[in-house]
């Protein structure tokens, strides 16, 4: 460790406080084998460029207490977007994921690239004002978008509801207009690195779901986000549900978990029936004034999603399933469904300790994830010196 810290100078030895904790320059010294002489000198730069604070002295064990340094997360600050269906959500966090403004509109990701895009820039430019802030003090940009995308450069890649975003250079767009750099991930993953930061920092192995306009998993596997060849690992709206095996998919095959459990899908079968819904929205204030049919209809897509979740609970042996999106706004009736498949169709082994849960974070997940992309990339040992111009 100590030669990796004395080849990446005064950004490898910041990693050592990034997690917030205080620490003394004899402890960093001791954690990074480097002379007190050299952590010195290192702490007195990283001070210099607001990277980190002196907190509150550590108890002294006689004499003078010595300081301690941690993570200045005001030093700078990150934009994180959330784009849905048929919104955007923007807000500009600090190094520690706070968020100090946030605006959401409703517009449709069907209306295009630049459009879409045109108002995230719009916005996030207007949340810096208000927030007291300058261009100089932006990091980096984090956004999620609602469809796969190829991890490499940041395109997304024939997003099923996504007109016209195919292959197209989202990173390169925003970053032409907020000059700093772009990070573009799936909303789904970023929503699994969100609900993980809030509520399972120390789970390692979990599957956040997503169940809304459409269906999705985030995947953490051995504590990082596990994206697959293509970088669409968790894309699992679209696998086969013997149930639905004649109904059709917007994919343009049949029988998908997406065509029967999503917010869309309840509602057309509810309408069906004779009950008016034409959304996901509409389900969820059915269950909530106690529409018996809504209710028996959101137990069902539960279990169909629970289908799919016993297979991916054998591949994964995840400890937690966060269940997130619109639709978990219908409370346990859902997760219910959920439950009664998974637990009665998995190994015991597998289940002994699984969480099947209602996400914590609610509608934040994403844009918080979308805080950590970005955090993650302005923070990382290789962009931390450019962006600090740190010496050595």
């Amino acid at each position: 460790m100590a030669s990796n810290l004395n080849a990446g100078g005064v950004g490898q030895l910041f990693q050592l406080l990034r997690d917030g904790e205080p620490r003394t320059r004899a402890e960093l010294a001791k954690t990074s084998g480097l002379a007190r002489s050299t952590v010195a000198a290192r702490v007195d730069e990283l001070m210099r460029k607001g990277l980190i604070a002196p907190v509150a002295d550590a108890a002294s064990t006689g004499g003078r207490p010595p300081s301690q340094f941690a993570l200045n997360p005001t030093a700078k600050v990150v934009i994180a977007a959330d784009i849905g269906a048929s919104h955007t959500t923007v807000a500009v966090t600090d190094l520690a994921g706070t968020i100090l403004a946030e605006r959401t509109g409703r517009l449709a990701v069907s209306l295009g690239p630049e459009p879409v895009l045109s108002w995230l820039v719009e916005a996030a430019n207007e949340l810096i004002a208000e927030a007291g802030l300058t261009h100089e003090r932006v990091a980096a940009v984090g956004v999620g978008v609602p469809g796969p995308v190829e991890h490499a450069t940041g395109r997304p890649a024939k997003p099923p509801i996504m007109p016209g975003w195919d292959g197209f250079d989202v990173p390169g767009w925003v970053q032409q207009h907020l000059q700093v750099p772009v990070l573009v991930d799936n909303d789904v993953n970023i929503s699994a690195l969100g609900e993980r930061a809030a509520a399972w920092p120390m789970t390692d192995h979990m599957i956040f779901v997503k169940v809304a306009t459409g269906i999705g998993a985030g995947i953490i596997s051995d504590g990082r986000l596990l994206r697959g060849a293509q970088g669409i690992a968790g894309d699992f709206g679209h696998v086969r549900v013997a149930r639905g095996a004649d109904v059709p998919c917007h994919c343009g095959n049949t029988g998908c978990l997406e065509a029967l459990a999503s917010g869309p899908a309840i509602a057309r079968a509810l309408s069906q029936r004779g009950i008016e819904a034409t959304d996901g929205n509409d389900v969820v204030e059915l269950v909530k004034s106690g529409n018996l049919e809504a209710i028996q209809a959101v137990r069902q897509a539960g279990r169909d999603l629970g289908e799919v979740l016993t297979a991916s609970v054998s591949l994964l042996n995840p400890s937690v399933i966060a269940i997130g999106g619109a639709m978990a706004r219908v409370g346990e009736h859902l997760i219910a469904g959920v439950r009664e498949v998974v637990y009665t169709h998995s190994m015991p082994l597998a289940t002994e300790h699984l969480a099947i849960v209602q996400s914590v974070t609610a509608g934040e997940a994403a844009v918080r994830g979308a805080s950590l992309l970005a955090i993650e990339h302005a923070l990382s040992p290789e962009i931390l010196p450019q962006s600090f111009a740190l010496a050595d």
